[in-house]
């Protein structure tokens, strides 16, 4: 009996051993990741591009391509390009190349032709759908994807959006805007989330808890798995929300339930991407009412999704 005690001690102390090993290796391995991201030289992607890029955490660069050519409405209610015509890529490095993931804003007839430069260079497109319905004119939102040379994937994403009448240029540095007619705090409040104010519209990102693969490359939530939520003024007390709710399956119909039994209308259900783990479906949902009333309808569908607290 001592010796069989003995030898279970000895196995357990080894796998302990094994273990540690294990994991102080894996830790090493996310710290030198991390590194090497945040000292990456992105300003030749900046070039091909034709913009200066932003870092953001987890090791992203994103480029930002609003719609501002666009005049679009729903219902009535002029869209702002923050609200729901921004167009965005953004890159993370792998070894010695990147992944990249983006959403590309374009009208009907613009589709094919930005469609084949893309294919033309080994871009992938993971998705093509609708956001919003019942808009003034056409609108359609390209996910594209794609791992390899971040230059390369840069120029042919410029030379694709030429082909459509996306401003290439970076805008112009702008005054500060005026205050939003909001209360902003008590959106948060209600919501349990932080927001910042861009383009005359309040923006909330909301990261689920598990951690999301796309192919085994974790993907942040600036790499587009982030639940985004937005408010524009549309004056009284009143805002117009859009956005997309990220979602495990199970989660899918008690959270559409819930939006709709708030007077939000649920406008898209679908998937971004082709390979994530845990594979993810994507809520788009429109409302213009109250801001407090839409924000308490949110707080709601929130919670019967697993998201990450105190973000």
């Amino acid at each position: 009996m001592a010796a069989a005690r003995a030898l279970t001690t000895t196995a357990g102390v080894l796998a302990m051993r094994s273990f540690a090993t294990l994991l102080v290796t894996f830790i090493g391995v996310i710290l030198a990741i991390s590194a090497q991201a945040a000292d990456y030289d992105w300003s030749k992607v900046d070039q091909a591009i034709g913009r200066k890029g932003a870092d953001q955490p987890g090791g992203v660069h994103k480029y930002s391509f609003p719609r501002s050519d666009l005049q679009v409405t729903v219902d009535g209610t002029a869209i702002k390009p923050a609200l729901a015509l921004g167009g965005w890529v953004a890159f993370q490095q792998m070894g010695s190349g990147a992944m990249f993931m983006g959403d590309l804003v374009l009208t009907d007839t613009e589709i094919s032709p930005v469609m084949k430069r893309l294919i033309d260079d080994g871009v992938e497109i993971t998705a093509i759908h609708n956001h919003l319905i019942r808009t003034s004119s056409p609108v359609f939102y390209m996910h594209v994807g794609g791992t390899g040379d971040p230059v390369k994937f840069a120029q042919t994403l410029n030379a694709a959006l030429a082909l459509s009448k996306t401003p290439l240029s970076a805008p112009p540095a702008s005054s500060p805007p005026p205050p939003l007619d909001l209360d902003t705090a008590s959106v948060e409040k209600t919501l349990g989330f932080n927001g910042k104010a861009n383009g005359g519209v309040y923006q909330f990102s909301v990261p689920r808890a598990e951690a999301i693969t796309e192919r085994g490359m974790p993907v942040p939530p600036a790499l587009g798995t982030g639940i985004a939520i937005n408010f524009q003024p549309t004056g009284a007390g009143k805002a117009a929300i859009t956005g997309d709710f990220v979602l495990l399956g199970s989660e899918v119909n008690p959270v559409l339930k819930t939006l709709r039994e708030h007077g939000i209308e649920v406008t898209a259900l679908h998937s971004h991407m082709i390979e994530d783990s845990p594979h993810l479906f994507f809520m788009h949902f429109w409302a213009n009412d109250d801001a407090q009333k839409l924000a308490q309808g949110l707080r709601a569908a929130l919670d019967h999704a697993n998201v990450k607290r105190g973000s």
